[in-house]
């Protein structure tokens, strides 16, 4: 009997997640051995359902799918994961591919180019969507040895990105507390760090940076 690959879904949007269920179990060597709706739930959901690959948004409430990434390599190296989002900037392809991605898709691709990337990763091999291929290229020809200019979102940690989601989403710092199991006083710090650094002294304005990084879902860049 053939081998079948193992795929976990990780993304925010329920009908998302049922449509990539269909299409990848129509495949003969693939099943969906489980589904995530956040970057906390995709590591202990790995741990459990063993897959050969994740497919991982990047926009997902809480722990981002990028720091989902890190701590998934971290302790489960050999599990592929494939990064599929809107998003097609130089900021996140680089810190995507830097957290221990194997492939990045956009999710405007086809189904037969997301069947490809599927396949090309599970080989052990790194897929980029062509858009993606020519923009790191170009930043790479444009001068420098990064790809990633350096602006305000760059000088932030993992840690206050996590921070300004939450807050854009409205919580308190109370909650953001109890999300990331960490002291409000510590909340207070990030958020105080986080306006110095944004140069961003109020609740409404650091939203409306989150929105233009594309950090709420259905918001921001394309």
């Amino acid at each position: 009997m053939n081998k079948k690959y193992r795929l976990l879904i990780a993304d925010d949007h329920a009908l998302l997640r049922a449509g990539l269920r269909a299409l990848l179990t129509q495949e003969p060597d693939l099943e969906v051995v489980g589904e995530a709706d956040n970057g906390r739930e995709v590591v202990g959901i790995a741990g459990t359902a063993s897959p050969d690959l994740v497919l991982m948004d990047i926009t997902m409430p809480g722990t981002n799918g990028i720091e989902a990434i890190a701590n998934l390599k971290r302790r489960y190296p050999a599990i592929r994961v494939l990064v599929l989002t809107i998003h097609n900037t130089h900021e996140y392809i680089q810190e995507s591919l830097s957290a221990g991605a194997d492939g990045y898709i956009l999710k405007g691709a086809s189904q037969d180019e997301l069947r490809l990337a599927v396949r090309t990763v599970l080989q052990g091999k790194v897929y980029l969507s062509p858009d993606i291929s020519e923009c790191i290229v170009s930043g790479y020809l444009g001068g420098g040895k990064s790809a990633v200019p350096t602006t305000a979102w760059n000088k932030l940690t993992q840690r206050e990105r996590e921070v300004l989601k939450l807050i854009a989403e409205g919580n308190s710092s109370k909650l953001i507390a109890e999300y990331l199991y960490l002291s409000v006083k510590t909340v207070d710090k990030h958020r105080s760090n986080l306006m110095n650094k944004l140069d961003i002294h109020n609740a409404s304005r650091l939203t409306g940076f989150a929105i233009k990084q594309g950090l709420l879902a259905g918001f921001g860049r394309e």
